[in-house]
């Protein structure tokens, strides 16, 4: 490898943290119970610069099911990645960060995730694609807002 040459690299991906909980359970699984739930999902992305090139990124992914105004179950993933990345500048490094490693990650998540909710009795639960490219502009745009609106302000 060159100097100058861009080195991208997966060293490790695994379970940061894991959490299931059903707490109305077992009720939930009656035979009179005629239930449609709703499902809601949060997604959160950090990253960690663990030596000179060398950073951890971690997508958490919370998917909470509610029937009325009780939940049915919640699952919390924490699904972490270490990632070799030389010689890419500053706005590439955000991007790879922010959306391509959290993009490798997904998949681990979807996986624990249906597994969860299989074990915990319920039918399985599919997560849908996520454009991590699309939330990571989102998250530019509202960083640079914010420095604007602060920066007119003063």
């Amino acid at each position: 490898m060159s100097e100058n040459e861009q080195h991208f690299e997966l060293q490790k991906i695994y379970i940061k943290d894991l959490s299931y909980e059903s707490p109305q359970s077992p009720q939930v699984f009656s035979d009179d119970v005629n239930w449609t739930p709703e499902i809601g999902m949060e997604i959160n992305t950090e990253s960690t610069q663990l030596s000179d090139a060398v950073y951890e990124v971690v997508l958490t992914v919370t998917v909470t099911s509610r029937y009325e105004d009780k939940v049915v179950f919640l699952v919390e993933v924490k699904y972490a990645g270490i990632f070799t990345i030389v010689n890419f500048p500053a706005e590439q490094l955000g991007g790879m960060l922010g959306s391509y490693c959290p993009n490798l990650l997904f998949p681990f998540v979807r996986e624990t995730v249906a597994d969860m909710v299989t074990k915990g009795g319920f039918p399985q639960l599919l997560l849908t694609p996520i454009n991590f490219d699309a939330l990571y502009a989102q998250h530019q745009q509202k960083a640079q807002s914010a420095v604007a609106s602060s920066e007119t302000t003063q």
